[in-house]
């Protein structure tokens, strides 16, 4: 694929500053970029790269001004540099066309138009496929699913059985959406199975990572709210309200019936405990444990997680223990001296006392 400087301008809606003419036919990090590529800049501190960079022309904000480089200016390289990668990763990735006469479709079952399905990929009776959305080969849709329009589904993706998918989501290999919530009963002495009978609802313009686990609800339903972006290897639980454009990074874990406002970030490796509410624009910190509810708009991390302020206060105590430690070794080696030579002096006097 080519495009001119020119054409990425008015892509990306950017101030054009160079040759309109220069030919793009790939994109790159500004130390991997060679003479064809385009590259971004969106952290001040990478601005000395600008000299060595081998990009033909670079994406910026407003703030770079002197480079020897054709540049386009916008208010969000990052973003802009997103809009041109999808544009050229568009025209090389070969995604299923058409359905695949390997793929095993049950007569009940409704496609839209303009819909492609892999081989060996599985609908059972009573799904509905939405427009223009593609399944990959290996995938299972279970029976009365609804995959809305416009979506991708990558293989070896399960999506259960009366799961609801709204329009442009994107799910990554290996995620199971509606799987058995876990709920057990001990009763007397055995673990009793409670049946999981809800659903999943995954809202509009959601991206789902790879092996993530979402369960589905006891009764009602587990939400994934639009736009709300899940990393590789999260578990989300039954019962899970998820609010709209939140960010779940890998590893993260919810449990069950607990509730995400919107715009709520929980870092890598985060965990809460069920039963909970997170406020709008909450985060928490990588590795936070969160065992009761988060104010809005507020910062946490740590274990249990605490407002990050005190929790970084507290780490750094924590860091000290040591030289703390031996200090203390000290002060009581001090004080048993100490002791030892007030005892003898009491035994001193007291045998002076007799004698005199």
């Amino acid at each position: 694929m080519k495009l001119t400087l020119k054409e990425i301008a008015a892509l990306v809606e950017g101030e054009l500053i160079g040759d309109p003419d220069t030919t793009i036919i790939g994109i790159s990090g500004l130390k991997e970029a060679q003479k064809g590529d385009i590259t971004f800049l969106a952290n001040p501190k990478y601005s000395p790269l600008l000299r060595t960079t081998c990009a033909s022309a670079v994406i910026t904000d407003a703030s770079v001004a002197n480079c020897a480089k054709p540049l386009v200016k916008v208010q969000n390289p990052s973003l802009a540099f997103s809009k041109i990668a999808s544009a050229f990763v568009s025209q090389r990735t070969g995604h299923p066309k058409g359905i695949s006469k390997h793929a095993l479709i049950s007569e009940g079952v409704k496609l839209g138009k303009n819909v492609s399905v892999g081989a060996y990929a599985i609908i059972e009776d009573g799904a509905q496929i939405g427009d223009d959305t593609i399944i990959y080969g290996g995938c299972f849709i279970g029976c009365d699913a609804k995959i809305g329009r416009q979506c991708l589904i990558y293989p070896l993706v399960c999506v259960r059985e009366r799961i609801e998918v709204g329009d442009r989501v994107i799910i990554h290999s290996g995620a199971v959406i509606g799987s058995d919530g876990f709920g057990f009963a001990f009763v007397k002495g055995t673990q009793e199975k409670i049946p999981q009978v809800g659903t999943v609802v995954i809202e509009d313009d959601v991206e789902i990572g790879a092996n993530v686990t979402i369960d589905r609800a006891r009764f009602d339903k587990t939400v994934i709210g639009k736009g709300t972006k899940i990393d590789n290897l999260v578990q989300i639980a039954h019962n899970v309200i998820v609010g709209e454009n939140c960010t779940i990074v890998a590893q993260a874990g919810i449990s069950g019936s607990t509730t995400l406002g919107k715009n709520v970030i929980l870092a890598g490796q985060a965990g809460l405990v069920g039963h909970i509410h997170i406020g709008d624009g909450a985060t928490v910190g990588a590795q936070g444990g969160v065992t009761k509810s988060v104010p809005a708009n507020t910062f946490v991390s740590g274990y249990p997680a605490r407002p990050h302020d005190s929790a970084m206060r507290i780490n750094a105590c924590l860091q000290r223990l040591p030289d703390l430690y031996k200090k203390i070794k000290k002060l009581e080696e001090k004080i048993i001296k100490l002791e030892s030579k007030l005892a003898k002096s009491k035994i001193i006097k007291n045998g002076k006392s007799k004698n005199d």
